[in-house]
């Protein structure tokens, strides 16, 4: 839980069940730590691999370069990100840090999105190997890769680890790391020493680091990992600020986006909760969370009303 050091300009709260302005402009942290008002994870426009699998029999995964669609992608999602971040062009005091895997695909795709944005919009950019592309191992034979990713939807997708390559827990362990550099770098205010300023921190990645991303951020599950949906190319996810000072997808995205990308309604309900929470909540308090890891308590009684009674208390912290 991210507590409400300071938030950014007024902004409409986007979700189809509230019709708020919030102000985000409110004081430094003690230590002036200034919370980037959006973190936006961006998956690469189409590449050669994503087209035909036999490039990754010849080319190393990192060279991959974009198809000449990715590239046209990666430029309407540069004009999509900078309406996002400017908000609809109202916003003039718009600052974006880049964060980039060091994949060509990637490079390229931001490369494309730059585009979009003035040079006084850029406060910098950064190659951040620890979010590159899950490895698979080296140069990939294609049948052999069908009879092991077959066996990776036996084994499950999290911890299946390719021969000379990755599992997506090893990817999380380095992402997770990744976001210890982050905090770091907000903490000091490396990214931004502006304080009229709003910070949006765009993260150019791929498919499943993202998701391992959200995972780690966002405390999901194993079992509700494997649910997710990949990112399109050059789809992107927007974690906003909300009005207590916390992340959430449910600020900027609705319900019905969140579940075709494979959250659960529980997951959903995390997500608005965390669009209203105020500093110091704790969604673990709340009985839909903890039904995940229990099914049972030992001083369980419905007829004493207090396990509807704290239900009662989530469902109108998730419906305001």
């Amino acid at each position: 839980m991210i507590a409400n050091d300071t938030t950014t300009a007024p902004q409409l709260l986007n979700n189809k069940n509230s019709t708020k302005m919030f102000d985000y402009s409110s004081h430094p942290s003690p230590r002036g730590r200034i919370l980037p008002k959006r973190i936006i994870l961006v998956r690469h426009g189409e590449s050669a691999g994503n087209i035909d699998g036999e490039a990754y029999t010849t080319t190393p995964d990192n060279k991959i370069p974009l198809t000449p669609q990715g590239i046209d992608q990666a430029k309407a999602a540069g004009a999509r990100i900078f309406n996002v971040v400017s908000d609809g062009g109202a916003s003039s005091n718009a600052k974006v840090y880049f964060y980039v895997s060091p994949y060509v695909r990637t490079r390229s795709t931001l490369r494309e999105i730059g585009r979009a944005f003035p040079r006084s919009g850029i406060i910098g950019a950064r190659e951040e190997c620890r979010i590159r592309e899950q490895d698979f191992g080296n140069f990939q034979v294609a049948e052999r890769m069908k009879v092991i990713k077959e066996t990776r939807e036996r084994f499950g997708r999290f911890f299946y680890r390719f021969p000379e390559g990755e599992s997506a827990a090893d990817v999380f362990d380095r992402v997770s790391s990744f976001l210890e550099s982050l905090w770091r770098d907000i903490d000091m205010n490396r990214l931004n020493r502006n304080t009229s300023d709003e910070l949006n921190l765009v993260i150019i990645s791929h498919g499943l680091a993202i998701r391992v991303f959200l995972m780690k951020w966002f405390k999901w599950t194993v079992e509700q990992f494997e649910y997710l949906n990949n990112l399109g190319n050059c789809e992107f996810r927007v974690m906003q600020l909300g009005i207590g000072g916390e992340y959430s997808l449910a600020v900027h995205h609705t319900d019905e986006e969140m579940e075709e990308w494979g959250l659960s309604p529980e997951m959903i309900a995390d997500q608005r909760w965390r669009a209203h929470a105020n500093k110091g909540d704790w969604n673990e308090n709340c009985p839909w969370y903890l039904d995940t890891f229990f099914d049972k308590f030992a001083d369980s009684n419905s007829e004493d009303g207090e396990d509807l009674k704290s239900s009662y208390v989530c469902s109108q912290i998730n419906s305001s």
